[in-house]
């Protein structure tokens, strides 16, 4: 296993620079420094826009000295491929799309550059954002820091290996399959998929697109360390959330899941997610295992997997040849509504839910088609594709959820879990989060 330092968190480099302990060109040049040491193996970083993130550097140190104070003034970061960064081709993994190249950055890259965020370049992604690994034709794959013949998930594959091997403190990704939790996961690091239409994805156009939201898609931020989640997501959310009403795990009511009736989940992802409600019990926690208002997983799931598939595809035909009508897409909406108001029912009782994000630890590179492979649970090949019911629970019914990391598995590889919380409580999700991870660097 290669030797990481993960160093400051982006919250503490910005308090750092701002009481002149360090400077904003300091630690671009530290960061860049990181990324040219370690990327080749990992091929995390694969847009490089140093000119610029050096003069943005010294514009925040000189924006120091007058007495500016900005949430990420001097911050080093990268960001997710599929953002629009003015001057650099925005692909989505296409290679087709190689000549896209945004004259003005996105909506997103706006609002964290006028927060003072140092941004370095952009991090790899799979095509179309549609894998759980991250590998392309434009930029190549990229490998997992905890081993490198695994892969470190996806679409936000590149983000999240920028973070676990130390080269940022911060990353701006994307989810709508887990895109955000899974690499979080697989990598070992903090991932918050955001309440749907918090933060804006008018820069974040698939190629060739005017840019409207997506359904169920959201972005949201991925860090080292919890409290930079809710530093990030402060900055780019359009609309003030909710401070944190959880501060402490005594009184917490936590609902504990550990099965689902279309997903595999491996003996040491349960015993591990066990472990933490064990934890938190003793630190007062109510954990219950079961709830009468729990939705109907299997019935969510395939719900799910519909509006996944027509709004990936732009509505084009389904593998059988179907093409979804208006009215499946209402009825479908009717389904949503729904499943989200028992949602709201069981948040009645409880605070979180705290669920798997995947059935094992990362998974070894993987170049089949993604209904051709299968996975192995504890010796059992399953259906991949089932996996990604873990993460339709909070996708489709626009919750939040974060992706904590929480033990050490076989092979030396993490293990993160899901902690869902109500609609726009995402503060309470970021903060259970951060009381109940147990994170490790590389």
């Amino acid at each position: 296993m290669a030797e990481y330092a993960w160093g400051k968190g982006a919250a503490q480099t910005a308090a750092a620079i701002a009481a002149g302990q360090t400077s904003a060109r300091a630690e671009c040049e530290a960061a860049i420094a990181r990324i040219e040491a370690l990327n080749g193996p990992i091929n995390a970083v694969i847009v490089k826009d140093y000119e610029r993130a050096r003069a943005d550097a010294d514009a925040a140190d000189a924006a120091i000295a007058r007495g500016e104070r900005r949430p990420l003034l001097g911050v080093p970061m990268t960001v997710k491929e599929s953002f629009e960064l003015a001057g650099h081709p925005q692909t989505w993994g296409f290679d087709h799309a190689r000549g896209n190249i945004p004259v003005e950055d996105g909506s997103t890259v706006r609002r964290l550059r006028a927060a003072g965020a140092v941004i370095l370049g952009k991090t790899n992604v799979p095509v179309a954002l549609a894998d759980l690994q991250s590998v392309n034709p434009n930029y190549g794959r990229t490998n997992n820091p905890w081993d490198m013949a695994r892969v470190p998930g996806g679409s936000s594959g590149g983000s999240a290996a920028a973070l676990a091997s130390g080269m940022v403190p911060l990353e701006m990704g994307s989810d709508i399959g887990g895109s955000i939790r899974t690499p979080a996961h697989f990598c070992g690091i903090f991932g918050h998929k955001t309440s749907y239409g918090v933060i804006p994805l008018d820069g974040h156009r698939y190629p060739g697109t005017d840019g409207a939201d997506r359904p169920m898609s959201v972005a949201g931020p991925m860090a080292r360390h919890a409290e930079d989640l809710s530093l990030a997501l402060d900055v780019v959310a359009a609309r003030p959330l909710p401070r944190a009403r959880i501060t402490t795990l005594s009184g917490a009511r936590l609902l504990l899941l550990t099965e689902h009736p279309r997903a595999a989940v491996s003996r040491e992802i349960v015993a591990a997610l066990e472990d933490a409600a064990e934890r938190a019990a003793a630190a007062g926690a109510v954990v219950l295992h079961e709830h009468a208002e729990l939705s109907n997983l299997s019935d969510l799931f395939d719900a799910y997997m519909k509006m996944l598939t027509i709004t990936v595809s732009g509505g084009a035909p389904a593998p059988n040849g179907y093409v979804a009508t208006v009215a499946d897409w209402f009825a479908l909406q009717d389904v949503q509504a729904r499943i989200q108001r028992q949602f709201a029912k069981l948040f009645g009782d409880v605070d979180a839910i705290l669920a798997p994000v995947f059935g094992t630890t990362a998974f070894v590179h993987d170049d089949r088609a993604m209904m051709d492979r299968t996975l192995d649970v504890d010796g059992v090949p399953t259906r991949f594709a089932d996996q990604f019911a873990w993460i339709s629970m909070a996708t489709f019914c626009h919750l939040p959820s974060t992706s904590t990391p929480i033990a050490i598995g076989a092979g030396d590889l993490p293990i993160n879990m899901q902690v869902i919380t109500p609609f726009m409580a995402d503060h309470d999700a970021i903060s259970l989060a951060g009381m109940l991870a147990q994170p490790r660097a590389c």
